[in-house]
């Protein structure tokens, strides 16, 4: 069947669901289903009903996802960044365009490969105010929806040659699916393997710190670090006693500082808020790749309080260095 008679028939429902499961992060063709939908409104559908649902659909993908990466900081960004090439890349890289752009971010994060998928949870992880999240959202989603539609309504006609070539190529397109599939799930296991490593990164109870710190003589540095993601990490929040600030989201110019900080003798803890501690781990396994091995606290600024352990207010001079979306 036709592909643009499909979608004229079912073209609302259809692009609904597209929208909405693309914007949870499932890895589905928007942009090809938007420009199905435009050469369809040639046929039966409206074009201001297609863009609008298509709209109000991944708008309220993205609200959920925005509150998923604010209750749940990293680890819901990790289980995103998964299926990565680089899962620490995948993070480090998109949370540098909110450095770099600001909030404004928002407005091409649609376009951009990688940074689409992550944008919404990044911005709750980031602490972003919601009002601002949403007005930004929805007007990056509306331009991104509009220009795709356009697309596939301008060029209906090139577009519905393309898909008559594709349908006397069935078979061929179907062995090239094939393969595709095939080397999607051999990337998967590959990545699975692969994220075997975080199990080698070093632990310790809070506990357990804190026995070392009581029992350590003087002849080794201990140094602290808070890598929480940002809604973890705001005015009048806590922080354990003397540690210091390591920024996960730029890890690269952190380390340099790091290293400076550092005597030869060095022992360097990490802590977060994270489901299973997975800033820590990340940011953990990162330093060990550049020769700065650290130890992860596990349950994190949780346990070290149920331990007993010294907390302090972080320092407001701390705070003000953070990016600010207000």
């Amino acid at each position: 069947m036709d592909l643009i008679v499909l979608i004229a028939h079912h073209g609302y429902a259809a692009t609904a669901v597209v929208m909405f499961l693309a914007s949870m992060g499932f890895p589905l063709p928007v942009g090809i289903a938007l420009l199905a939908a435009g050469a369809a409104s040639h046929q039966d559908l409206l074009p201001a009903a297609v863009i609008g649902i298509a709209w109000c659909a991944a708008l309220l993908g993205d609200v959920l996802l925005y509150l998923g990466g604010k209750y749940t900081g990293w680890w819901l960004l990790a289980g995103m960044c998964r299926f990565s090439f680089n899962p620490e890349q995948c993070i480090f890289a998109s949370a540098n365009s909110f450095y770099r752009k600001g909030a404004a971010t928002l407005l091409i994060a649609k376009f951009v490969p990688g940074l689409a998928m992550v944008a919404a949870p990044l911005a709750g992880s980031l602490h972003m105010r919601f009002r601002k999240f949403l007005w930004l959202m929805a007007l990056g989603e509306a331009l991104y929806c509009t220009v795709w539609f356009a697309a596939g309504y301008v060029f209906y006609r090139a577009i519905r040659d393309v898909i008559q070539w594709i349908e006397r190529a069935s078979h061929a397109v179907f062995a090239g699916l094939l393969l595709l599939a095939l080397g999607y799930g051999i990337t998967v296991l590959y990545l699975t393997l692969r994220a075997r490593r975080y199990r080698k990164v070093e632990k310790i109870s809070a506990e357990g710190l804190r026995e070392r710190l009581q029992t350590s003589g003087t002849d080794r540095l201990v140094v602290i670090a808070d890598v929480r993601s940002h809604n973890y990490y705001d005015s009048g929040m806590q922080r354990i006693k003397n540690s210091i600030r390591v920024e996960p989201n730029r890890l690269e110019a952190e380390l340099v500082a790091l290293r400076e900080f550092m005597a030869p003798e060095c022992e360097i803890y990490l802590y977060c808020s994270c489901i299973r501690d997975t800033t820590s781990v990340r940011v953990a396994h990162a330093l060990k790749q550049a020769n700065c091995p650290a130890t992860v606290i596990e349950g994190g600024m949780k346990a070290w309080v149920r331990a007993g352990g010294e907390v302090e207010l972080v320092p407001e001079g701390d705070v003000e260095h953070l990016p600010q979306f207000d």
